[in-house]
């Protein structure tokens, strides 16, 4: 497959910039106005570390970018948006917050007139009480050249796009636009993470596409770990040293045949190879950002990763307690904050990446991820499908 040229909007640490790379889009750009993350990829950029080696990182507020000066055809926009979603109650207001960023993506999509993009944030943009600042997304993007007028409040404009929807007359640029919340462990990424993927194809083309199925499941980890005992055999694990069985055991035990797809990957998995921070320093300075963090406490509802599950959703660092879940929590209960580097490993990002910033500001960069693996399964299959028929 040829590369075909994209736009990162909001790049951040880079989680889907890395997969539209590996997917085979050359980004043309990407920006963002955050400086810390502008540095973590030119510094990687300077390293000569791939994808970051070829990207052309502008560092700006959106809002002033003219996506005019692109030279060129953009077969794909890409990005996560940062977005301030309103509530029933917030619906009353005239005006979007000035801190939804959904607008520029839009804007973006009009300007460049791609082939495709995708999108995503958090899952809680699909809650009941957001369905209609979501609805209001899909029909922006699906109708980009039906524009808000100056002074025009949301709910108008909300009112209109929904006119020109069910009006069956769709003149001009207009995409088909599909949601789904995935969960990044059913696509081999080590952390339950879930966030939702809005996908756009131009509707001149016609395509016909669909999201990339699971290739990992939690029932053929619980198949490796309670009935074959593989996980534990990989990983060298005396039957001593193993957790007490409860409700997977139970669950693995109903289980009629060993699942088709791979096992959920676990802590262990991404991390059991890199030396304890904590209790082998020495060797823990032999990798990057591999550096012990103090502190690290449990109390309701932060209770840390256990090993042999997948991690759970890391956090930007600003809930709670320094870090927040972001902590491992040991066979023999003890916990400790991950390092920025097995953070790296629960969002896939390359071993060789640098994080610029403290240990707060890179686990922020890393919170606000998207994990590249499972970003890069949705990208490859739009890139497949894209070369389909281009």
């Amino acid at each position: 497959m040829g590369l075909m040229r994209s736009i990162e909007l909001f790049v951040g640490a880079g989680g889907l910039g890395i997969a539209a790379s590996r997917s085979g889009f050359a980004p043309a750009v990407v920006i963002d106005w955050d400086k810390w993350a502008c540095d973590t990829i030119r510094e990687n950029k300077q390293r000569g570390l791939a994808p970051f080696a070829h990207w052309n990182v502008v560092e700006c507020d959106i809002r002033g970018f003219d996506f005019g000066q692109v030279k060129g055809p953009i077969d794909l926009v890409t990005g996560g948006p940062p977005c301030q979603p309103f509530s029933l109650g917030g619906q009353h207001r005239a005006f979007l917050d000035t801190r939804d960023m959904f607008p520029q993506a839009v804007r973006a999509v009009r300007t460049l007139r791609p082939k495709a993009f995708v999108f995503e944030n958090v899952k809680g943009l699909t809650r009941a009480t957001f369905a209609s600042y979501l609805e209001y997304i899909r029909l922006q993007l699906r109708h980009p050249d039906v524009v808000v007028r100056d002074g025009e409040p949301w709910i108008d404009h909300l009112a209109r796009l929904e006119e020109f929807e069910t009006s069956g007359s769709h003149d001009g640029l207009h995409y088909n636009v599909v949601m789904r919340v995935l969960n990044a462990a059913n696509y081999g990424v080590p952390q339950r993470r879930e966030r939702v993927f809005i996908v756009g194809f131009r509707s001149d083309l016609a395509f016909d596409w669909h999201f990339p199925s699971p290739t990992n499941g939690q029932d053929a980890l619980l198949w490796s770990q309670w009935r074959s005992g593989e996980y534990w055999d990989l990983h060298r694990v005396a039957k001593k040293d193993r957790p007490e069985a409860g409700s997977g055991r139970a669950r693995a035990l109903k289980l009629a045949s060993p699942p088709m797809e791979e096992p959920w990957l676990t802590v262990r998995d991404a991390i059991s190879d890199l030396p304890d921070p904590e209790h082998s320093p020495e060797k823990a300075r032999a990798y990057h950002d591999h550096r012990f963090m103090g502190g690290a406490r449990t109390y309701a509802g932060h209770t840390g990763s256990p090993l042999d599950e997948p991690a759970k959703t890391l956090k930007a660092g600003v809930h709670g307690v320094p870090g927040g879940e972001n902590m491992l929590r040991r066979a023999d209960g003890s916990v400790r904050y991950f390092t920025v580097r097995e953070s790296a490993r629960l969002q896939t990002f390359p071993d060789e990446m640098v994080f610029h910033g403290s240990w707060t500001e890179s686990m922020r960069q890393l919170g606000n991820a998207v994990p590249s693996l499972m970003a890069e399964h949705v990208l490859t299959s739009v890139k497949r499908r894209l070369t389909q028929t281009s």
